[in-house]
């Protein structure tokens, strides 16, 4: 996030790089700086001769090269845009020439999503000594509630620890999502606003009380009735709730349950940093461990193993996957 700031703090103050590589496997950071780019660095009267946008599957390198040396018309600099440069990757290479001599009125910007060019390779190097070769990695589950947390509070929001788990769990680690998700609250909630789990289920439809983060909750505490509830919940709303998810998610809980367990130290602060959760949800983690001592857990997690395969259909006689859910649970809680 700081590198994407300082890249559109740079083009702010006129320090534009006539080659802006943009690659890796989270493409929401690539759209926001092309989109910067082909929004700002020429005005509105400029962009009718001055702006292309051409796409990787339809243009060869030598076509990207060739408008890339073209002058620009009554305008500093012209601006050429390569969307799903990703198709090229058999000849991106092809674009080092240009790199060793490029058009100093041209702003070439490559999208290359959910790949990367060879570091070791000339066009890598090229790119890096006389433009912005950005790379975009796909952050961890882990990483994303506090990503959520940096956005909002840089556009006046805050969020409930419950509230970004949510919106992880339901739509995963892709940023795009989210964010199109956090810009529909921001239309219905006036700035200053916390959002709560409440405003979730009101404006995404994600249920507050039925789902993977309260039947987590659920286990740990033991409370087999709310387990077992949550769990006709999701057999009654299946395609909302795949199994194969809610099996993810709990091993992934027992596994950091297990690391718990093995914690010489368990003071909150260490216990938040050594697995790599929010202290809001230490509590959990506690609590559960009174309740599922490590020899348990060990076979809990076992089970789990077993239970992800039957999940995907492997072994399960074509049982519902409701079913399968209640007899994971009845193994677990027994």
């Amino acid at each position: 996030m700081e590198d994407v700031k300082q890249i559109v703090a740079d083009i702010k103050k006129g320090q534009i790089k006539p080659i802006y590589f943009l690659m890796g496997e989270e493409p929401y950071y690539i759209d926001a700086i092309s989109d910067y780019i082909e929004n700002n660095v020429l005005a509105e009267e400029e962009k009718g001769f001055n702006q292309m946008v051409l796409y990787g599957r339809d243009v060869a390198v030598d076509e990207i090269v060739s408008n890339a040396k073209r002058y620009p018309m009554m305008a500093e600099r012209q601006v050429v845009i390569v969307k799903e440069a990703q198709d090229l990757s058999r000849t991106i290479e092809n674009l080092v020439d240009y790199a060793k001599n490029p058009q100093p009125t041209t702003v070439l910007v490559i999208n290359y999503k959910y790949k990367k060019i060879d570091k070791r390779k000339a066009l890598y190097k090229k790119i890096k000594e006389i433009g912005v070769v950005f790379e975009s990695n796909k952050l961890y589950e882990n990483k994303v509630p506090d990503w959520i947390r940096r956005v909002l509070s840089g556009q006046k929001y805050t969020i409930s620890p419950k509230a970004s788990q949510m919106l992880v769990e339901f739509l995963g680690t892709d940023l795009s999502k989210i964010n199109n998700e956090l810009e529909k609250l921001k239309i219905v909630l006036p700035e200053g606003t916390q959002i709560t789990p409440e405003h979730i289920e009101e404006n995404i439809g994600i249920s507050k009380d039925y789902n993977n983060f309260e039947l987590r909750k659920a286990i740990g505490e033991r409370n087999s009735l709310k387990a077992f509830k949550i769990a006709n919940y999701f057999a009654n709303n299946p395609k909302d709730n795949p199994m194969v998810v809610t099996v993810s998610l709990l091993f992934s809980f027992f596994s950091q349950l297990l690391h718990f367990h093995g914690l010489h130290d368990k003071n909150p602060r260490n216990v938040a940093s050594a697995l790599k959760i929010n202290p809001y949800f230490v509590n959990e983690y506690v609590s559960a461990a009174r309740n599922f001592p490590m020899r348990k857990v060990s076979g809990i997690v076992s089970i789990l193993r077993e239970f992800d395969v039957k999940s995907k259909g492997v072994n399960s006689n074509a049982v519902p996957q409701g079913d399968l859910l209640k007899e994971l649970l009845v193994k677990i809680l027994s």
